[in-house]
């Protein structure tokens, strides 16, 4: 059967044009399991077909599992390119090698076009006038720079706006302790305050000399004026940056703007490095970490081409320069210059050094990712150990790779809610966490609630893209024997074959055993199993209830707004959805409930005077 598989397929891609285009692997579900991109789909496709013996275990894998394929022509290879990334985003497949997760990247802004600028936090670039720096790796980053800028300048917090807020309040325990300069009270001018906000520019564009260099000429004009408490702020504030730029790695001269990307893979592993350097400092850096059986390709790099693409067509800014440290087909390179230009609207190089001081850089990166594969592939073999033993302590004939946790939540007979958590390779993945109301809450009654979730979750297994489509190797369940029985009455009458279990706690709510229909598993001498089913009956706990909690909290807050003349459930429904908290609705002005469809200027009055007295 396999042989007649692989020439009929051979045949059919015999028949495919020599042009530009896309592929997309199906499995005999017709899920998209893997797409690629040629400059001839003909010669491209066909290769999959005439493996040779030497072929890497994961291609190897991914052809035994396709069972048709589908084409898409294009005019061009930058076409085409473009169009795998898209596809890519689309079905997210499982040999693809792909990002993190689908946000956007974090900016700081600066709003220098005001005449108290203020900094914030944002996903998107708006051709607002504002300052945009970054984009960082990740939330984090750019809070911790912000929390630093905080404590070294003064710069508020609160949301206060300026100049309309001066003088309207006291100003808040922030100023007592010095972490502020307080605009609020005029205990700094405008020009002062613009001037702090220049300062916060400078060192977000990576110069914290010149900051430090301005911050010590304001000292010692306070010093002169014997404004010893502002002079004292200055230091301080001096302080704090040169700790931050002695915690920077300077590898370049002030204009120097780049990214350097390196791969290290051997057989268990592969590690993308990728450090961006502005104005010569090491500003950020990304790690994508993935198991070896997740590279399709194991010569030339193929995979790069999309995580380049799809890499920056996230972070939005594309610097002129980017370094490789690795060899890169060269018309692949030229391809992805291209695509990179059009996107960025600017010349884009990319170099591989051979030789001086880039090529140690290129080094740095590479001994990174390096590091960091070695860390990964001790987390997975420690991993795989837990894995195995929870294999064999539950009888399974292979060791589960992706595990599905449900729990259900309730507040007597309302919102009750379930919730779905997801380990694979031994980790929590908390992208692919879902949470399901209960459609049928006439009584909370928790078997119940299982069937339909179950019911509900195994009937995506037929969708073509997203997490859902992908079956679980086994499926645990905060319950006993009769949750298993429920769960299990449910995959037989879908004939599907998962292992069900049952996670049972002791009277102290502590994971006490694993239980099937009809026996008890002890798992307490297991220590490193005992854990991992610990971690995940406490983390599907804390997932159900917290969304339990989320909907009686809407319900709540819907609710005290039908407490308003001529509000009604809709109405109320409405509001909520638009606004999504109460305190962002007593903020607004009345243009904005004129918006909602349905709310006359009337109950937009009421709901303002009914707010503001509550």
């Amino acid at each position: 059967m396999a042989d007649e598989r692989i020439e009929r397929l051979r045949k059919k891609a015999s028949i495919l044009p020599t042009t530009p285009g896309i592929y997309l692997m199906k499995d005999r579900n017709g899920k998209v399991i893997y797409v690629g991109k040629s400059r001839s789909l003909r010669d491209r496709v066909s290769q999959y077909f005439h493996l040779s013996a030497d072929a890497n275990i994961k291609t190897k894998r991914l052809v035994s599992q396709i069972q048709d394929f589908e084409t898409v022509c294009c005019d061009t290879e930058i076409e085409a390119l473009a169009l795998e990334n898209v596809k890519i985003k689309q079905y997210t497949p499982k040999y693809n090698i792909l990002l993190k997760d689908s946000k956007s990247y974090p900016y700081i802004k600066l709003t220098l076009n005001e005449k108290y600028p203020r900094i914030s936090i944002t996903r998107t670039r708006k051709a607002d006038g504002a300052k945009y720096y970054g984009p960082y790796s990740g939330m984090s980053v750019a809070y911790n720079v912000i929390g630093t800028l905080e404590r070294a300048l003064g710069i508020p917090t609160c949301k206060r706006a300026f100049p309309k807020d001066i003088g309207k309040e006291r100003a808040c325990i922030y100023k007592q302790m010095g972490r502020c300069v307080a605009p609020c009270d005029n205990s700094i001018s405008q020009e002062d305050y613009y001037e702090t906000m220049q300062c916060v520019a400078t060192i977000l564009r990576g110069n914290i000399k010149n900051a430090v260099d301005s911050l010590e000429a304001q000292m010692n004009t306070f010093a002169e004026k014997e404004l010893f408490e502002d002079a004292a702020r200055c230091r301080d504030g001096i302080n704090s940056l040169k700790r931050l730029r002695d915690g920077q790695k300077v590898i370049g001269s002030p204009d120097d703007e780049f990214d350097i990307i390196a791969i290290y893979s051997d057989d268990l592993s592969v590690c993308i490095s990728i450090f961006y350097v502005r104005c010569g400092v090491i500003s950020d850096s990304e790690n994508y970490l993935y198991g070896a059986y997740e590279m399709t390709v194991d010569t030339g790099y193929e995979y790069i081409t999309p995580f380049i693409t799809e890499l920056y067509s996230k972070r939005e800014y594309i610097p002129k320069e980017i370094y490789l440290d690795f060899d890169y087909n060269l018309k692949e390179l030229e391809l992805v210059e291209e695509y990179l230009r059009s996107t960025a609207g600017k010349s884009v190089k990319i170099r591989i050094p051979r030789k001086g001081d880039n090529k140690k850089y290129c080094e740095m990166v590479y001994n990174n990712a390096k590091e960091k594969a070695r860390q990964f592939r001790l987390e997975v073999e420690q991993d795989n150990k837990v894995l195995v033993s929870l294999a064999e302590l539950l009888g399974l004939e292979e060791v589960p790779q992706r595990i599905e946790a449900y729990d259900i939540s309730n507040l007597g007979d309302e919102h009750i809610t379930a919730g779905m958590i997801v380990a694979e390779n031994g980790k929590l993945k908390k992208s692919d966490y879902r949470s399901f109301k209960i459609r049928n809450q006439s009584s909370a009654d928790d078997y119940s609630a299982m069937r339909e979730v179950i019911t509900r979750r195994i009937e995506h297994l037929s969708d073509s893209s997203g997490s859902f489509s992908n079956k679980p190797d086994l499926i645990l369940l905060d319950g006993g024997a009769t949750h298993v029985s429920t769960v299990k009455e449910v995959l037989r009458i879908y004939n599907v074959d998962i292992p069900v279990f049952g996670m049972v706690k002791d009277e102290h709510h502590k994971t006490r055993t694993i239980v099937t229909e009809s026996e008890e598993l002890s798992i307490a001498r297991e220590q490193a199993v005992f854990v991992f089913v610990y971690k995940l009956q406490e983390e599907v706990h804390r997932y159900s209830v917290s969304k339990m909690d989320n909907s009686k909290r809407k319900t709540l807050k819907r609710y005290s707004l039908e407490n308003v003349a001529g509000i009604g459930p809709n109405k109320a429904k409405k509001l909520m959805n638009h606004f999504k908290t109460l305190s962002a609705m007593k903020e607004a002005e009345m243009p904005e409930f004129m918006k909602i469809k349905g709310i006359s200027e009337k109950d937009a009055n009421a709901i303002i005077e009914y707010l503001k007295n509550n």
